[in-house]
């Protein structure tokens, strides 16, 4: 399994591209960062825009894959997030490091800033099957007009059109009809089921989704154990910081049900994710060419 690491966008420039390069020199796969526009307790702290700090990351590393955890439909339009992917691929080589996670958009911040009603949950996971949809047309051709439920784009042009390597539309989701949507796509990534639950239960529920997403998988004709598949290891209880004990533990289970990618979190000092930082270096030293193989 491939390990990466959240980045929480709160940093400045210089300590953004240090944080990323060092995710690199420590020989994770994948590196992300989260797509709000303000996060529960961490809402009046510093909190940087999405791409930008990509942006940054891609200039601090050569080889370290980048990805969104996740993209929210709540405050962004397929148009100027494809033209914004595109743009971001080529500062970082153009050559498969970008992976584009993008979800339906929680209730919160981010879906009430802008003045709009919240959608329910069917509604919210149609408009991200569209957004999913239309981002994909416009990263593929240099023109696209779309006319959904949702989404408009009126001869919207994508020059130069199409990645040097195609960069994957990873779906989102936790629940049932969005994890079986998301074995259509290029990956699926979860963090796991809600809920006030025990370890031992949060990891049966786990499965259970994972058998949902196989399901869908060999009923459309794919090979399920082909599609990659990304677990927020911090979503479970316990906290992949706490001792690399924690990690392995968890690891050893996520890869039984087939999951390819793990992502935790950079620990905080205080508050949500807070953890000891000398465990991110014994993680890596668990990793050969960013997989964890014990």
């Amino acid at each position: 399994m491939r390990v990466g690491v959240v980045v929480l966008p709160q940093f400045p420039a210089v300590e953004t591209r240090r944080r990323w390069k060092s995710l690199e020199d420590r020989g994770f796969a994948h590196g992300w960062t989260y797509d709000h526009l303000a996060w529960r307790d961490l809402a009046d702290e510093p909190w940087y825009a999405t791409v930008t700090t990509l942006a940054v990351a891609a200039g601090a590393t050569s080889t370290l894959k980048l990805g969104t955890w996740v993209i929210s439909p709540n405050f962004r339009h397929p148009v100027t997030f494809a033209k914004e992917l595109m743009s971001l691929d080529d500062i970082a080589g153009g050559d498969g490091r970008l992976i584009a996670a993008i979800g339906a958009g929680g209730l919160g911040w981010d879906s009430a800033v802008l003045g709009r009603e919240n959608l329910p949950p069917k509604e919210r996971v149609d408009r991200l099957t569209e957004f999913l949809a239309l981002t994909d047309l416009l990263l593929r051709q240099p023109e696209t007009s779309w006319k959904g439920k949702y989404f408009t784009a009126e001869r919207a042009r994508m020059v130069p059109s199409g990645s040097r390597a195609r960069i994957p539309l990873v779906m989102a989701g936790s629940g049932p009809r969005s994890v079986r949507l998301a074995a259509g796509h290029d990956g699926w990534a979860t963090t796991g089921p809600d809920g006030d639950l025990t370890a031992d239960a949060w990891w049966e529920r786990l499965a259970s989704l994972v058998t949902t997403f196989e399901a869908a998988a060999v009923e459309i004709g794919r090979d399920p154990a082909l599609i990659s598949r990304y677990l927020s290891l911090d979503a479970a209880p316990g906290y992949s910081f706490t001792d690399p004990g924690s990690f392995t533990a968890a690891a050893v289970r996520a890869r039984a049900l087939g999951f390819t990618d793990l992502v935790i979190h950079w620990p905080r000092s205080t508050k949500t994710f807070a953890g000891d930082e000398t465990v991110l270096d014994r993680i890596a030293e668990m990793l050969v060419d960013g997989q964890y193989l014990d």
